[in-house]
Protein backbone atom coordinates (compact mmCIF):
# COMPACT_ATOMS: atom_id res chain seq x y z
CA UNK A 1 0.00 0.00 0.00
CA UNK A 2 0.91 3.53 -0.46
CA UNK A 3 0.83 4.63 3.37
CA UNK A 4 2.31 7.62 5.32
CA UNK A 5 3.63 8.68 8.65
CA UNK A 6 -0.09 9.75 9.84
CA UNK A 7 -1.83 6.54 8.32
CA UNK A 8 -3.26 8.08 5.31
CA UNK A 9 -3.54 5.44 2.71
CA UNK A 10 -3.27 6.54 -1.53
CA UNK A 11 -5.90 4.84 -3.37
CA UNK A 12 -6.71 7.45 -5.99
CA UNK A 13 -3.77 7.94 -8.82
CA UNK A 14 -3.78 11.47 -10.79
CA UNK A 15 -2.11 11.07 -13.94
CA UNK A 16 -1.12 14.48 -16.01
CA UNK A 17 -0.58 13.27 -19.12
CA UNK A 18 0.64 16.87 -21.20
CA UNK A 19 1.40 20.08 -19.49
CA UNK A 20 0.32 21.90 -22.74
CA UNK A 21 -3.78 23.69 -23.01
CA UNK A 22 -5.73 25.01 -25.40
CA UNK A 23 -6.99 27.77 -23.03
CA UNK A 24 -5.32 30.24 -21.21
CA UNK A 25 -7.74 31.02 -18.11
CA UNK A 26 -6.50 34.49 -16.04
CA UNK A 27 -6.09 31.97 -12.76
CA UNK A 28 -3.85 29.25 -14.60
CA UNK A 29 -1.18 31.13 -16.90
CA UNK A 30 -0.80 33.99 -18.78
CA UNK A 31 -1.98 34.96 -22.21
CA UNK A 32 1.23 33.49 -24.40
CA UNK A 33 1.62 30.13 -22.30
CA UNK A 34 4.32 28.62 -21.14
CA UNK A 35 7.62 26.86 -21.93
CA UNK A 36 6.15 23.54 -22.09
CA UNK A 37 8.04 20.40 -21.46
CA UNK A 38 10.03 18.81 -24.38
CA UNK A 39 8.67 15.60 -25.84
CA UNK A 40 11.52 13.89 -24.46
CA UNK A 41 10.56 14.97 -21.28
CA UNK A 42 7.42 13.50 -21.42
CA UNK A 43 6.41 9.97 -20.28
CA UNK A 44 5.70 7.67 -23.45
CA UNK A 45 2.12 6.14 -23.56
CA UNK A 46 3.82 3.19 -22.64
CA UNK A 47 5.38 3.85 -19.99
CA UNK A 48 2.28 5.81 -18.63
CA UNK A 49 0.41 2.56 -18.65
CA UNK A 50 3.09 0.93 -17.11
CA UNK A 51 3.22 3.32 -13.97
CA UNK A 52 -0.61 2.90 -13.92
CA UNK A 53 0.11 -1.05 -13.96
CA UNK A 54 2.19 -0.40 -11.11
CA UNK A 55 0.18 1.05 -8.89
CA UNK A 56 -2.94 -0.60 -9.41
CA UNK A 57 -1.25 -4.36 -9.57
CA UNK A 58 1.25 -3.72 -6.75
CA UNK A 59 0.69 -0.37 -4.84
CA UNK A 60 -3.38 -0.91 -3.84
CA UNK A 61 -4.47 2.29 -6.84
CA UNK A 62 -8.04 1.24 -7.27
CA UNK A 63 -9.44 5.28 -8.89
CA UNK A 64 -7.15 6.50 -12.33
CA UNK A 65 -7.90 9.96 -12.94
CA UNK A 66 -6.40 11.51 -16.18
CA UNK A 67 -5.52 14.97 -15.84
CA UNK A 68 -3.55 17.68 -17.53
CA UNK A 69 -2.49 20.23 -18.76
CA UNK A 70 -5.97 19.28 -20.90
CA UNK A 71 -5.81 15.77 -21.38
CA UNK A 72 -7.54 15.27 -24.72
CA UNK A 73 -4.79 16.82 -26.45
CA UNK A 74 -3.03 13.63 -25.73
CA UNK A 75 -2.92 11.82 -29.36
CA UNK A 76 -3.03 8.60 -27.01
CA UNK A 77 -5.20 9.07 -24.76
CA UNK A 78 -7.81 6.87 -25.80
CA UNK A 79 -5.46 3.87 -26.24
CA UNK A 80 -3.94 4.30 -22.61
CA UNK A 81 -7.47 4.20 -21.46
CA UNK A 82 -8.05 0.83 -23.23
CA UNK A 83 -5.20 -0.84 -21.78
CA UNK A 84 -5.53 0.70 -18.34
CA UNK A 85 -9.40 -0.79 -18.53
CA UNK A 86 -7.42 -4.26 -18.55
CA UNK A 87 -5.30 -4.24 -15.57
CA UNK A 88 -6.61 -6.75 -13.31
CA UNK A 89 -7.79 -5.67 -10.69
CA UNK A 90 -9.84 -3.26 -13.27
CA UNK A 91 -9.75 0.47 -11.53
CA UNK A 92 -12.39 2.93 -12.20
CA UNK A 93 -11.30 5.78 -14.52
CA UNK A 94 -12.07 9.51 -15.10
CA UNK A 95 -10.84 12.23 -17.01
CA UNK A 96 -10.33 16.24 -16.00
CA UNK A 97 -10.64 18.29 -19.11
CA UNK A 98 -11.85 21.79 -20.33
CA UNK A 99 -14.13 19.84 -22.45
CA UNK A 100 -13.46 21.36 -25.92
CA UNK A 101 -12.78 18.01 -27.57
CA UNK A 102 -15.33 15.87 -26.11
CA UNK A 103 -17.89 16.47 -28.75
CA UNK A 104 -15.23 14.50 -31.00
CA UNK A 105 -13.99 11.84 -28.04
CA UNK A 106 -16.97 11.45 -25.69
CA UNK A 107 -18.03 8.11 -27.15
CA UNK A 108 -14.72 6.30 -28.15
CA UNK A 109 -13.16 7.38 -24.60
CA UNK A 110 -16.31 5.79 -23.57
CA UNK A 111 -16.01 2.54 -25.47
CA UNK A 112 -12.43 1.93 -24.19
CA UNK A 113 -13.67 1.80 -20.70
CA UNK A 114 -13.44 5.25 -19.13
CA UNK A 115 -16.37 5.87 -16.39
CA UNK A 116 -16.74 9.55 -16.41
CA UNK A 117 -16.20 13.13 -16.58
CA UNK A 118 -15.36 16.45 -15.16
CA UNK A 119 -15.56 19.41 -17.28
CA UNK A 120 -14.18 23.03 -16.05
CA UNK A 121 -16.69 25.69 -16.70
CA UNK A 122 -17.05 28.60 -14.80
CA UNK A 123 -19.52 30.84 -16.06
CA UNK A 124 -22.65 30.64 -18.80
CA UNK A 125 -21.97 34.02 -20.45
CA UNK A 126 -19.91 33.57 -23.81
CA UNK A 127 -18.66 36.89 -23.28
CA UNK A 128 -17.10 36.38 -19.65
CA UNK A 129 -15.61 32.95 -20.94
CA UNK A 130 -13.93 34.50 -23.54
CA UNK A 131 -12.78 37.25 -20.93
CA UNK A 132 -11.52 34.32 -18.58
CA UNK A 133 -9.70 31.96 -20.90
CA UNK A 134 -8.96 34.49 -23.28
CA UNK A 135 -10.66 31.69 -25.78
CA UNK A 136 -14.08 31.76 -27.63
CA UNK A 137 -14.87 28.22 -27.40
CA UNK A 138 -17.92 28.58 -25.06
CA UNK A 139 -19.98 26.55 -27.56
CA UNK A 140 -17.13 23.94 -27.72
CA UNK A 141 -17.20 23.54 -24.04
CA UNK A 142 -21.35 22.68 -24.03
CA UNK A 143 -21.30 20.79 -26.62
CA UNK A 144 -19.02 18.62 -24.94
CA UNK A 145 -20.44 18.08 -22.03
CA UNK A 146 -23.85 17.01 -23.84
CA UNK A 147 -21.51 14.89 -25.79
CA UNK A 148 -20.36 13.16 -22.32
CA UNK A 149 -23.70 12.94 -21.14
CA UNK A 150 -25.15 11.28 -23.81
CA UNK A 151 -22.04 8.66 -23.95
CA UNK A 152 -23.03 7.75 -20.73
CA UNK A 153 -19.52 9.36 -18.99
CA UNK A 154 -21.77 9.46 -15.34
CA UNK A 155 -21.62 11.36 -13.56
CA UNK A 156 -20.85 14.20 -15.80
CA UNK A 157 -19.67 16.97 -13.15
CA UNK A 158 -18.99 20.58 -13.76
CA UNK A 159 -15.55 21.94 -11.77
CA UNK A 160 -16.19 25.81 -11.65
CA UNK A 161 -13.92 28.60 -10.07
CA UNK A 162 -15.85 32.13 -9.12
CA UNK A 163 -13.17 34.95 -9.73
CA UNK A 164 -14.18 38.15 -8.49
CA UNK A 165 -15.60 41.26 -10.68
CA UNK A 166 -16.18 37.91 -13.57
CA UNK A 167 -18.76 35.45 -12.93
CA UNK A 168 -18.77 35.84 -8.59
CA UNK A 169 -22.74 36.31 -9.36
CA UNK A 170 -23.52 33.22 -11.23
CA UNK A 171 -23.58 30.86 -8.72
CA UNK A 172 -26.96 30.28 -8.69
CA UNK A 173 -27.38 30.77 -12.59
CA UNK A 174 -24.92 28.09 -12.77
CA UNK A 175 -26.42 25.19 -10.40
CA UNK A 176 -30.29 26.31 -11.53
CA UNK A 177 -28.32 24.94 -15.23
CA UNK A 178 -26.56 21.99 -13.78
CA UNK A 179 -30.34 20.79 -12.08
CA UNK A 180 -31.80 21.17 -15.35
CA UNK A 181 -29.16 19.44 -17.51
CA UNK A 182 -28.52 16.75 -14.81
CA UNK A 183 -24.79 17.80 -14.27
CA UNK A 184 -23.13 17.39 -10.78
CA UNK A 185 -21.58 21.30 -10.20
CA UNK A 186 -19.00 21.62 -8.09
CA UNK A 187 -17.59 24.89 -6.69
CA UNK A 188 -13.81 25.42 -6.38
CA UNK A 189 -12.14 27.44 -4.14
CA UNK A 190 -9.24 29.27 -6.12
CA UNK A 191 -5.87 27.87 -5.46
CA UNK A 192 -2.33 29.26 -5.19
CA UNK A 193 -1.35 27.52 -8.03
CA UNK A 194 -1.28 29.93 -10.94
CA UNK A 195 1.75 30.46 -13.39
CA UNK A 196 1.94 34.13 -12.52
CA UNK A 197 2.32 33.66 -8.74
CA UNK A 198 -0.49 36.55 -8.51
CA UNK A 199 -2.86 34.78 -6.09
CA UNK A 200 -4.00 36.50 -2.74
CA UNK A 201 -6.07 35.39 -0.28
CA UNK A 202 -8.36 38.27 0.42
CA UNK A 203 -9.34 38.41 -2.99
CA UNK A 204 -10.68 34.75 -2.68
CA UNK A 205 -14.28 33.69 -3.12
CA UNK A 206 -14.77 31.40 -0.59
CA UNK A 207 -17.01 28.53 0.23
CA UNK A 208 -19.17 30.46 2.71
CA UNK A 209 -19.49 33.21 -0.06
CA UNK A 210 -20.43 30.27 -2.52
CA UNK A 211 -22.83 29.06 -0.23
CA UNK A 212 -24.46 32.24 0.43
CA UNK A 213 -25.21 33.19 -2.58
CA UNK A 214 -26.47 29.76 -3.79
CA UNK A 215 -29.21 29.92 -0.81
CA UNK A 216 -30.94 32.95 -2.18
CA UNK A 217 -32.31 30.81 -4.42
CA UNK A 218 -32.28 27.31 -2.85
CA UNK A 219 -32.73 25.29 -0.22
CA UNK A 220 -29.54 23.42 0.74
CA UNK A 221 -29.41 20.41 3.06
CA UNK A 222 -25.67 19.33 3.81
CA UNK A 223 -24.91 15.52 3.53
CA UNK A 224 -23.27 13.76 6.59
CA UNK A 225 -19.88 13.85 6.92
CA UNK A 226 -19.43 10.04 6.99
CA UNK A 227 -21.08 10.04 3.37
CA UNK A 228 -18.15 12.21 2.37
CA UNK A 229 -14.87 10.10 3.44
CA UNK A 230 -11.71 11.21 1.21
CA UNK A 231 -13.31 12.94 -1.21
CA UNK A 232 -12.39 16.92 -1.30
CA UNK A 233 -16.26 18.13 -1.74
CA UNK A 234 -18.34 19.15 0.63
CA UNK A 235 -21.62 18.45 -0.50
CA UNK A 236 -25.35 19.34 -0.28
CA UNK A 237 -28.84 18.36 -1.20
CA UNK A 238 -30.39 20.75 -3.60
CA UNK A 239 -33.69 21.39 -2.79
CA UNK A 240 -34.64 18.36 -1.45
CA UNK A 241 -32.84 16.19 -3.92
CA UNK A 242 -32.19 14.24 -5.77
CA UNK A 243 -29.95 16.88 -6.91
CA UNK A 244 -25.90 18.06 -5.04
CA UNK A 245 -23.88 20.37 -5.75
CA UNK A 246 -20.48 20.53 -3.76
CA UNK A 247 -17.84 23.31 -2.71
CA UNK A 248 -14.15 22.12 -2.64
CA UNK A 249 -12.83 24.66 -0.33
CA UNK A 250 -8.68 23.58 -0.55
CA UNK A 251 -8.14 26.79 1.39
CA UNK A 252 -10.19 27.96 4.12
CA UNK A 253 -11.40 24.06 5.36
CA UNK A 254 -9.00 21.75 3.76
CA UNK A 255 -9.06 17.94 3.82
CA UNK A 256 -5.97 17.11 4.39
CA UNK A 257 -6.39 14.60 7.08
CA UNK A 258 -8.29 12.45 4.88
CA UNK A 259 -6.45 12.90 2.08
CA UNK A 260 -5.97 9.21 -0.39
CA UNK A 261 -4.61 11.29 -3.44
CA UNK A 262 -0.64 10.50 -5.29
CA UNK A 263 -0.06 12.27 -8.33
CA UNK A 264 2.23 12.09 -11.21
CA UNK A 265 3.20 14.40 -13.20
CA UNK A 266 3.42 14.04 -17.11
CA UNK A 267 7.49 13.82 -17.23
CA UNK A 268 7.49 11.22 -14.37
CA UNK A 269 7.73 12.77 -11.00
CA UNK A 270 5.73 11.71 -7.73
CA UNK A 271 4.23 14.70 -5.90
CA UNK A 272 2.46 13.52 -2.70
CA UNK A 273 0.29 16.74 -2.19
CA UNK A 274 -1.15 19.43 -4.96
CA UNK A 275 0.83 21.95 -3.01
CA UNK A 276 3.94 19.87 -2.52
CA UNK A 277 7.21 21.50 -3.27
CA UNK A 278 9.28 18.42 -3.29
CA UNK A 279 8.89 15.36 -6.27
CA UNK A 280 10.31 12.32 -6.73
CA UNK A 281 11.37 11.25 -10.00
CA UNK A 282 9.75 7.77 -11.51
CA UNK A 283 10.94 8.46 -15.04
CA UNK A 284 14.77 8.06 -14.10
CA UNK A 285 14.07 4.39 -12.84
CA UNK A 286 11.47 3.53 -15.86
CA UNK A 287 14.30 4.08 -18.69
CA UNK A 288 17.04 2.56 -16.32
CA UNK A 289 18.86 -0.47 -17.94
CA UNK A 290 20.13 -3.13 -15.77
CA UNK A 291 23.79 -3.44 -15.02
CA UNK A 292 25.44 -5.54 -17.54
CA UNK A 293 27.46 -8.69 -16.03
CA UNK A 294 30.80 -10.22 -17.18
CA UNK A 295 29.34 -11.98 -20.02
CA UNK A 296 27.54 -8.74 -21.55
CA UNK A 297 24.25 -10.00 -20.34
CA UNK A 298 22.03 -8.33 -18.14
CA UNK A 299 22.78 -8.56 -14.11
CA UNK A 300 20.16 -10.88 -12.46
CA UNK A 301 20.49 -9.44 -8.89
CA UNK A 302 20.09 -6.04 -10.41
CA UNK A 303 16.77 -4.68 -9.73
CA UNK A 304 17.58 -1.29 -11.17
CA UNK A 305 14.02 -0.26 -13.38
CA UNK A 306 12.24 -3.59 -12.08
CA UNK A 307 8.58 -3.10 -11.43
CA UNK A 308 9.63 -3.99 -8.34
CA UNK A 309 12.01 -0.99 -7.66
CA UNK A 310 9.47 1.40 -8.81
CA UNK A 311 7.49 0.56 -6.43
CA UNK A 312 9.73 0.90 -3.79
CA UNK A 313 10.67 4.34 -4.81
CA UNK A 314 6.42 5.24 -4.90
CA UNK A 315 6.20 4.16 -1.73
CA UNK A 316 9.19 5.29 -0.35
CA UNK A 317 8.05 9.00 -1.39
CA UNK A 318 4.10 8.42 0.02
CA UNK A 319 5.88 7.70 3.12
CA UNK A 320 7.15 11.00 3.65
CA UNK A 321 3.89 12.94 2.92
CA UNK A 322 3.72 16.03 5.17
CA UNK A 323 0.41 16.56 7.21
CA UNK A 324 -0.83 19.19 5.50
CA UNK A 325 -0.77 21.47 2.31
CA UNK A 326 0.07 24.54 4.69
CA UNK A 327 -2.37 26.38 3.17
CA UNK A 328 -3.43 27.66 6.41
CA UNK A 329 0.61 28.51 7.25
CA UNK A 330 1.12 32.80 7.17
CA UNK A 331 4.83 31.08 5.77
CA UNK A 332 2.83 29.33 2.71
CA UNK A 333 5.15 28.90 -0.54
CA UNK A 334 3.43 28.44 -3.75
CA UNK A 335 5.13 25.56 -5.55
CA UNK A 336 7.39 26.79 -8.84
CA UNK A 337 4.85 24.06 -11.10
CA UNK A 338 1.24 25.65 -11.53
CA UNK A 339 -1.55 23.52 -11.78
CA UNK A 340 -1.42 23.03 -15.60
CA UNK A 341 2.27 21.07 -14.91
CA UNK A 342 0.94 19.27 -12.08
CA UNK A 343 -2.38 18.30 -13.25
CA UNK A 344 -5.18 18.90 -11.10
Amino acid sequence: MLIDTYGRVATDLRVSLTDRCNLRCTYCMPEEGLQWLAKPDLLTDDEIVRLVRIAVTRLGITEVRFTGGEPLLRPGLVGIVERCAQLEPRPRMSLTTNGIGLKRTAQALKAAGLDRVNVSLDTLRPDVFKTLTRRDRHKDVLEGLEAARDAGLTPVKVNTVLMPGLNDDEAPDLLAWAVENDYELRFIEQMPLDAQHGWKRDGMITAGDILQSLRTRFELTEEGSTERGSAPAERWIVDGGPHRVGVIASVTRPFCSACDRTRLTADGQVRTCLFATEETDLRAALRATPAEGADGTADAEDVTGSDEEIARIWKFAMWGKKAGSGLDDPSFLQPDRPMSAIGG
